[in-house]
C-alpha cells in the first residue's frame, strides 16, 4: 500500500518507504520493470492511455514503474510536487533549459559551476540562442546587475565544485522572483539529507543521481524536482527527446536513497575531521571547506545546511608539480574525476574535471594549478590521513 498522505514522516522514513506501491505479488523490496513497453486489455484502453485520458504505462522512455518509484521518493525527500528522472545530471540541466527557455532568453550562471555545465551553456545551448551570463556565486549584487528583461533563469551550484563557495539561496530566490525568473539549484553535493533548496525558495532542484543519491558509484542518472507546472514541461522534453533513466538504474538509486541520510552525515563527519587535520599540514596553503571556521561563509553554511558534505578543495604549496606529487603518493584513495562514492576520490581539477576550460576560465573559477579536490568517503579517518601524509610529508 502507498503511504497515507496525512502521515507526517521524517526524511529517513521517506527515503525508505516513499513511492513504493506493491504489485499483486506483495513484494517487500521494490521491483524492477525491465520492459520497453506495456500491453492493454483492448484497443480502446490503449487509445485512452496514449491520449492521456487514463493513467497508466505506455512506453518505458517516459512511463516506467521503477523510474516512477524513484521520482516519487526523491520528490518526497526534496519537498517537491514532482520529479522527472533523466539519463544523467547533465541531461537534467539540458532538459530544464529545453523545457523552460527559448531563443533570445538569458540565463545567469554562477561562474564556479562544474566545467561541463559551462561547456553546455557556452558551446551548445548558445548555438540555439540561449545566452549565458556568468557571475560570482556569492555576489548577490553581481547577480542583480546581470539581470535583464530577457533573464528567465538563474542557475547556481551551492556548495560549488570544488571550492565550497556558497550562495544565500533564500536571498537569491527572492531576487529571481522579483525579476520574474526561475531559480534552479544544483543540490548534488549535499542532497536533501543536508540541504533543501525548495524550502528556501528555489523553484527547481537539479541532481546528478550518479553522485551521492547512489553513493557507491554504480550507475549514471539525473533528476529535476520542483512544482508540477514546470515539471510537466520538463516531462515533455524527456518524453519526446529521450534523455530518460533506465529502470535498472532507477532501482539502484532507490536502494541508494535508503541509506542517504546515514551516509551523508557520516561523509560530513569524516570530511570535517580531515579538513581540520589538513589545515595543520605545512605543505597545505589553504583548505576550502565550509565546515571550517576559517571559511568566509561558514555562518551561512550553518544557517542553510544540516551538514557540510564530503567535498573540499585543498591548495598545495608548490603548484601543479606538488599537487600531482600528493595525488601520486596515495595508495588508498582512488584517483578519479568522479565523486559521491563511499570510496574517497582525489583528482587535480585543473587537468581533469575543469581541463576543458580555457586558462582564463579556470582562473576566473578559482581553479589554481596547486588545487586538488577530495571527495571524502567512509574509510577509517586515520587511513585517509596517512594516505595524504605520504605525499605531503615528502614535500617539505
Amino acid at each position: 500500500m502507498p503511504l497515507d498522505d496525512d502521515l507526517s514522516l521524517g526524511l529517513e522514513t521517506l527515503a525508505i518507504r516513499a513511492g513504493h506501491e506493491r504489485t499483486h505479488e506483495q513484494e517487500h523490496g521494490e521491483p524492477i520493470f525491465p520492459t520497453s513497453s506495456f500491453v492493454y486489455g483492448s484497443a480502446a484502453e490503449a487509445a485512452r492511455k496514449f491520449k492521456g485520458e487514463e493513467p497508466g504505462n505506455v512506453y518505458s522512455r517516459f512511463t516506467n514503474p521503477t523510474v516512477r518509484n524513484f521520482e516519487q521518493r526523491l520528490a518526497a525527500l526534496e519537498g517537491g510536487e514532482r520529479c522527472v528522472a533523466t539519463s544523467s545530471g547533465m541531461a537534467a540541466i539540458l532538459s530544464t533549459v529545453l523545457a523552460l527557455l527559448q531563443a533570445g532568453d538569458e540565463v545567469i550562471v554562477s561562474r564556479s559551476v562544474f566545467g561541463s555545465t559551462i561547456a553546455l551553456f557556452d558551446k551548445y545551448l548558445a548555438k540555439f540562442g540561449v545566452v549565458p551570463r556568468y557571475v560570482e556565486l556569492n555576489d548577490l549584487a553581481g547577480w542583480e546587475a546581470a539581470i535583464t528583461p530577457k533573464t528567465k533563469l538563474l542557475f547556481a551550484e551551492t556548495p560549488s565544485n570544488p571550492l565550497n563557495e556558497l550562495v544565500d539561496i533564500a536571498a537569491l530566490a527572492d531576487l529571481a522572483h522579483r525579476h520574474g525568473a526561475w531559480l534552479a539549484i544544483d543540490n548534488c553535493f549535499l542532497t536533501p539529507a543536508l540541504q533543501r533548496p525548495l524550502a528556501l525558495g528555489a523553484d527547481l532542484v537539479i541532481h546528478s543521481a550518479t553522485k551521492y543519491l547512489d553513493g557507491q558509484g554504480r550507475a549514471i542518472g539525473g533528476a529535476v524536482v520542483g512544482r508540477d507546472q514546470e515539471l510537466e514541461q520538463l516531462f515533455g522534453v524527456v518524453r519526446t527527446c529521450g534523455p530518460c533513466m533506465s529502470p535498472f538504474n532507477a532501482w539502484i538509486f532507490l536502494k541508494g536513497l535508503e541509506t542517504l541520510s546515514l551516509r551523508m552525515h557520516a561523509h560530513s563527519r569524516n570530511a570535517q575531521a580531515l579538513a581540520e587535520w589538513l589545515e595543520q599540514q605545512p605543505a597545505v596553503a589553504r583548505v576550502h571547506y565550509s565546515g571550517l571556521a576559517s571559511h568566509p561563509q561558514h555562518a551561512l553554511a550553518q544557517r542553510q545546511q544540516l551538514g557540510f558534505g564530503a567535498v573540499m578543495g585543498v591548495e598545495i604549496a608548490g603548484g601543479r608539480e606538488a599537487a600531482w606529487h600528493v595525488i601520486d603518493h596515495t595508495r588508498v584513495m582512488s584517483i578519479t574525476g568522479n565523486l559521491g562514492d563511499v570510496k574517497t576520490t582525489i583528482t587535480h581539477p585543473g587537468t581533469t574535471t575543469h581541463g576543458r576550460l580555457s586558462d582564463a576560465q579556470r582562473a576566473s573559477a578559482g581553479i589554481s594549478d596547486g588545487l586538488i579536490r577530495l571527495a571524502v568517503g567512509l574509510e577509517t579517518l586515520e587511513d585517509l590521513q596517512a594516505d595524504l601524509a605520504r605525499g605531503l610529508d615528502t614535500l617539505m
